[in-house]
């Protein structure tokens, strides 16, 4: 008989599921007496004739997991899921306030989607507004997010501050290469 360590039982994992397939894990997992988090947003879609109020994962693909490792079998068995996000071998602990930090947000009453993941360095576009189609390198100063234009003839750059909901990405998405069994490789 396996132990579990009691000081493991507050870690939260990553799950990785199919495309559209959270719901069904979280659902599942639930069922099998996990304590699982699916955070999920409101989105209206529209359609030609109608509009429609939707529940959307915040972070597709990925459902979150407190302890339970001690029970690895019947968790990667469940329909749906792929993998247990892991790092150097071993399944890849997420602090606990990063995910009372998503459920702040959640919980605010503030209007939240899902956005994907820019670092300093990535060339992204201005999506709306007055500077809507300028490229640029995004930069991070103070906690603000600015948009870096390069005179590369003068050797020269001009940046200006923006809202990062504002700007995607420009070009291929960087991935982390990963194995087959999801695990990252430095």
């Amino acid at each position: 008989m396996l132990m579990q360590d009691s000081r493991t039982t507050d870690h939260w994992y990553a799950l990785f599921t199919r495309y559209q397939h959270e719901k069904l894990v979280a659902t599942a997992l639930s069922n099998k007496c996990y304590d699982v988090y699916l955070p999920v947003y409101r989105a209206v879609h529209r359609w030609q004739d109608r509009d429609k109020q939707l529940s959307l994962p915040l972070f597709p693909c990925y459902v979150f997991l407190r302890g339970g490792l001690d029970r690895q079998l019947q968790i990667l068995t469940t329909p749906g899921l792929l993998h247990i996000v892991s790092w150097g071998g071993r399944p890849a602990v997420i602090p606990p306030a990063q995910i009372e930090a998503v459920k702040q947000i959640l919980g605010s009453g503030l209007p939240v989607q899902s956005h994907p993941y820019m670092r300093c360095g990535d060339r992204v576009r201005v999506r709306s507004g007055p500077l809507m189609g300028l490229e640029g390198i995004l930069e991070r100063t103070k906690g603000q997010a600015r948009l870096v234009l390069s005179m590369e003839m003068l050797g020269r750059a001009a940046a200006v501050e923006i809202e990062a909901w504002n700007l995607e990405r420009v070009g291929p998405v960087p991935v982390l290469p990963f194995s087959r069994s999801g695990e990252a490789t430095a």
